[in-house]
């Protein structure tokens, strides 16, 4: 047997090994979970019903009534909405501090641990924060007072129409640090040879970063899109800490709405639909994501054998 067939047997029983106890821990921990909610979507289920082995068959009017309820449709739009935003947010900041930080300069251990701090703060303890910061005669308003010359007593905590753009701020502050780990990693790994040879034929900083670096990039680029797209689109303690949701319904997000669902109305049949119905939707995200990430990898493979 070749060398290389062995090597490649070898990778396979590693990857079996590593991948089967997350695997086995997933199935015997989420599984059964997965499972009742899946039950409790097709049986009517409630706190005040006799018991979740008897609730009463309701087939696909559960999910019926979740698609029919326009409530759902404007936490659905609210939380896309939000998502996208601090997505775009958090890759612009974290991009835009990588490029500034991939290059080895003195003290640079130092601005890497201040800029990856909010990353690791806890989000309650972001939220409480905020909330001192943001109250309307808070350090943010004087701020912005001394700035521009006169009193800004913006209400960014209790007017609905900015309430979900502060939400939108703190989850930029907590995360856009996330993109940044990841662009810094992606810059450091593209191949100087391409670089070396553009600057030897004269190219300037900016040409080589768009023509370059920034298609080599492409995949990174994605990966860090959707994964922090996903991790907004969950979002819960932030929100929930400072708002639960108002003022109104103005940052009601899917998170909200079906924790809400789930121990305000105890309506968990209701809420164990809509957890579905979003999955399936996070789903087909990721499955378009990874055909994406695989279109790209091949064409990088293909430019590089030419």
């Amino acid at each position: 047997m070749a060398r290389s067939e062995i090597m490649l047997q070898r990778t396979k029983r590693y990857k079996k090994m590593v991948l089967f106890p997350l695997i086995a821990s997933i199935v015997l921990i989420l599984g059964p979970a997965l499972l009742l909610q899946l039950y409790l979507s097709f049986n009517y289920y409630s706190i005040y019903s006799e018991g979740w082995w008897a609730s009463e068959w309701y087939a696909l009017d559960i999910f019926k009534d979740v698609l029919g309820d326009e409530r759902f449709h404007v936490a659905i739009f609210r939380s896309l909405g939000f998502a996208l935003s601090s997505t775009v947010g958090c890759f612009v900041i974290g991009f835009g501090l990588a490029l500034l930080m991939y290059k080895n300069f003195r003290l640079q251990w130092f601005y890497y641990i201040i800029f990856i701090i909010p990353m690791l703060t806890v989000p309650i303890v972001i939220a409480y924060t905020a909330e001192m910061i943001l109250y309307q005669k808070g350090p943010l308003n004087g701020i912005l007072s001394s700035i521009v010359g006169r009193d800004m007593l913006i209400m960014w905590i209790t007017n609905p129409d900015i309430a979900l753009f502060t939400v939108v701020l703190m989850e930029i502050w907590n995360w856009a640090p996330f993109s940044f780990i990841i662009m810094m990693a992606g810059l450091a790994s593209l191949p100087k040879e391409p670089v070396e040879a553009a600057q030897i034929l004269g190219a300037s900083r900016i040409k080589i970063f768009f023509e370059i670096q920034l298609p080599l990039l492409r995949p990174i680029i994605v990966l860090a899109l959707v994964l922090r797209f996903l991790e907004a689109m969950a979002e819960f303690p932030k929100t929930w800490a400072i708002f639960q949701g108002g003022p109104g319904t103005s940052t009601e997000t899917i998170p909200v709405l079906i924790y809400l669902n789930t121990w305000y109305y105890f309506d968990w049949s209701k809420a164990a639909a809509m957890s579905y119905i979003v999955m399936l939707m996070m789903v087909v995200i990721i499955l378009t994501a990874i055909n994406i990430l695989q279109k790209e990898n091949k064409r990088i493979s293909q430019v590089q054998a030419n």
